[in-house]
């Protein structure tokens, strides 16, 4: 899942933590960590928010474009 790897590295390349990115996005710090370690993917309106936060695009996350 190319999008844990695209969460965790924008995340940290920012120094952003788990905490404080789930505050932004309005989900629990134990669903991002299951999204970063590949238990569950976030739904379409997440990926938006995260896409939103960090100025990236939905493919970018996706892994469809670099």
């Amino acid at each position: 899942m190319l999008i844990a790897k695209r969460i965790r590295e924008l995340r940290t390349d920012r120094n952003i933590s788990r905490e404080n990115l789930s505050k932004e996005i309005g989900v629990s710090v134990r669903t991002l960590s299951y999204w970063e370690n590949q238990i569950n993917e976030p739904k379409a309106g997440y990926i938006f928010k995260l896409a939103k936060f960090f100025g990236v695009s939905a493919d970018y996350l996706l892994g469809l474009e670099d």
